[in-house]
């Protein structure tokens, strides 16, 4: 089963149960990935499909963030469930401790000695994370403090 199968029937698992929160989210998941099939003229495959999801919650991300500054807390936590119900279809994101591993063989590799060499750093740890669902915020952050103290 494909990944828009699975989101289509639990869809409609969620409509018979009344989960409004998870079928307002599946929904909206759904047509984006209609829309994108749409730009693409063809169908998703199963990575461009976790990418969009990934984008997603990128998104959802930033958008819990201007929330939070502008005090909007109820609207934070309805991005927040909407996170929660995406994040159900991606693979288990890499952990801290994945992450500071390769953060630290990528300086290793690239002989990055200050925050200049931020990019070079952030391209080769990406590189080793690909495919483990790192957050990206995460790994620049790593890398910050890291080259930075």
């Amino acid at each position: 089963m494909t990944l828009k199968e699975q989101i289509t029937a639990d869809l409609t698992t969620a409509m018979k149960a009344r989960e409004t929160e998870r079928t307002s989210t599946l929904r909206m998941v759904k047509a984006a990935f209609m829309n994108r099939e749409i730009e693409k003229r063809a169908a998703l495959d199963e990575e461009e499909s976790l990418k969009l999801l990934r984008s997603m919650v990128k998104q959802r991300r930033d958008s819990i963030e201007q929330y939070v500054k502008g005090g909007r807390q109820e609207l934070a936590d309805k991005e927040q469930t909407e996170i929660d119900v995406i994040e159900a279809y991606l693979p288990q994101g890499a952990s801290a401790e994945q992450i500071a591993a390769a953060v630290n063989e990528a300086i290793a590799e690239t002989g990055a000695v200050s925050v200049k060499d931020m990019g070079k750093v952030m391209k080769a740890a990406q590189a080793k994370l690909a495919g483990q669902n790192a957050d990206g915020r995460a790994v620049s952050e790593m890398v910050k403090s890291r080259l930075s103290g």
